[in-house]
């Protein structure tokens, strides 16, 4: 197979014509052996980011696009977006690590036909495959699942995410008030309004939540305010 867009000759009709898009080639070779091993798939073209993976598309007419998510130049949603709006018939399945619920949306809300992690097994990539090229979508369980939670639970505030991380180190509602300047009454609604918001029990729920849901990262500290 050619790299980066050169057709392959003699290609059988039956077979489903991929274009793979993956900024690390170890996948991307990977995947080729993968698929080329099983009956009915043809890799086509492949793309190291959302950039190539648009030339690639207007070059090749694939059947079906495997695309990663996080990318550099133009990422996957940028170029599912693209890509969709010259070719809206195309179909596109998102094939990922990432299981972070607003990228699973957003790549949903630009147009993909299903949404797979790499974590994957070989037959439910040939099923996903399979089923986007027939013209039917394809989401896991797991996935629809923590999308369906996510897509539940209400926005927080900008305020209410300060008052999460507040919660997260452990601060009483005295502690919230005087760290972000308002009464300890307005720290008590806040903190009903979030265990509403994100149908916890309790602080501790709470906190977890906002962890599966984005809202907070390891990484990130509360700054004191002075």
């Amino acid at each position: 197979m050619g790299k980066f867009g050169k057709m392959k000759p003699m290609v059988s009709p039956q077979n489903i014509r991929l274009l793979l898009v993956d900024d690390h080639s170890v996948i991307r070779m990977g995947l080729v052996t993968l698929l080329e091993l099983q009956e009915g798939f043809s890799v086509e073209a492949e793309a190291e980011d959302g950039e190539q993976a648009i030339i690639q598309y207007r070059s090749v007419q694939p059947d079906v696009v495997l695309m990663d998510v996080r990318m550099p130049k133009i990422d996957g949603v940028e170029a599912l977006r693209t890509i969709r709006m010259e070719w809206p018939q195309a179909r596109v399945l998102m094939l990922t690590t990432s299981e972070v619920e607003d990228d699973i949306q957003r790549a949903i809300d630009a147009g993909a036909c299903g949404y797979i992690t790499k974590s994957a097994k070989p037959t439910e990539l040939y099923k996903a495959i399979t089923q986007v090229h027939a013209g039917g979508t394809y989401i896991p369980e797991l996935i629809r699942n923590r999308l369906d939670l996510y897509l539940k639970q209400k926005h927080l505030t900008n305020r209410e995410i300060e008052v999460l991380q507040a919660m997260r180190r452990g601060l009483t509602n005295r502690d919230i008030a005087t760290l972000l300047g308002f009464t300890e009454h307005t720290a008590k609604a806040h903190v009903k309004a979030i265990l509403e918001k994100l149908e916890a029990a309790d602080r501790t729920e709470a906190v977890a939540r906002g962890f599966e849901l984005g809202l907070l990262r390891l990484n990130i500290e509360m700054a004191e305010r002075t």
